[in-house]
């Protein structure tokens, strides 16, 4: 079954049948969000450029984060005293669908557009939380003063592992992720990169590739 049959399935089995479902309106909503991928969740916005009112399009964003096409980032939120986003950031968890939805054929046409950071953290994202422990959840941190953790991953029975992801050979973790540290208190603090190395930063910052740290967060399955 393809997507726009799930989706059509899905629909008319559940409360969202009034839903103004339609290939036009799926494909319109789709390529929005591959716009604004990683970004904070703007509904008035979304409404406004699908010419549907608010409400529908949480319904829509609800039905695809269900197909688990869409992944919605939740903000963490713990009692730290300072004002924080609480908007969820919002990902076409598949970055070849992402790709697609803009239109980006070749990688140097990728290497070229505005997404390429975030299609890449989206891409870490769902590699790490794929093979994290069943009851891990996933969520990111930002102040409004701007401190912020790109991935806090909360494993069960442990404080959270706090992940900042950099798109560069040379990362360096921002100095609002050391002010957000100092929030959330992680167990562990990481610089995800497009590398192999592993290799320390500081006493508590160890800057490693995706293959390493999904190999760590698997064995504690």
């Amino acid at each position: 079954m393809g997507v726009k049959e799930a989706l059509l399935d899905l629909v008319r089995q559940s409360r969202l049948s009034r839903l103004p479902l339609s290939s036009r309106y799926l494909r319109r909503f789709w390529a929005m969000l591959a716009h604004s991928q990683g970004g904070l969740l703007n509904a008035a916005a979304l409404a406004r450029g699908l010419g549907i009112d608010g409400t529908t399009v949480a319904r829509y964003l609800d039905l695809m984060v269900d197909l688990l096409l869409v992944r919605r980032l939740s903000p963490w939120h713990k009692n730290v005293g300072k004002r924080l986003v609480k908007s969820p950031r919002v990902f076409v968890r598949d970055s070849g669908v992402t790709h697609a939805l803009l239109g980006l054929d070749a990688k140097e046409d990728l290497l070229g557009h505005p997404v390429v950071g975030h299609s890449w953290e989206g891409f870490v994202i769902e590699n790490l939380l794929a093979v994290a422990p069943d009851r891990t959840e996933g969520s990111f941190y930002r102040s409004s003063g701007g401190a912020e953790i790109d991935l806090v991953v909360s494993l069960p029975g442990r404080r959270p592992w706090a992940i900042e992801i950099k798109r560069s050979l040379s990362p360096k973790p921002s100095r609002g992720f050391h002010h957000a540290c100092l929030d959330v208190n992680p167990e562990a603090r990481f610089v995800i990169y497009p590398g192999e190395e592993t290799f320390a930063i500081s006493t508590d910052i160890e800057v490693t590739g995706l293959t390493a740290l999904a190999l760590r967060i698997a064995e504690l399955r």
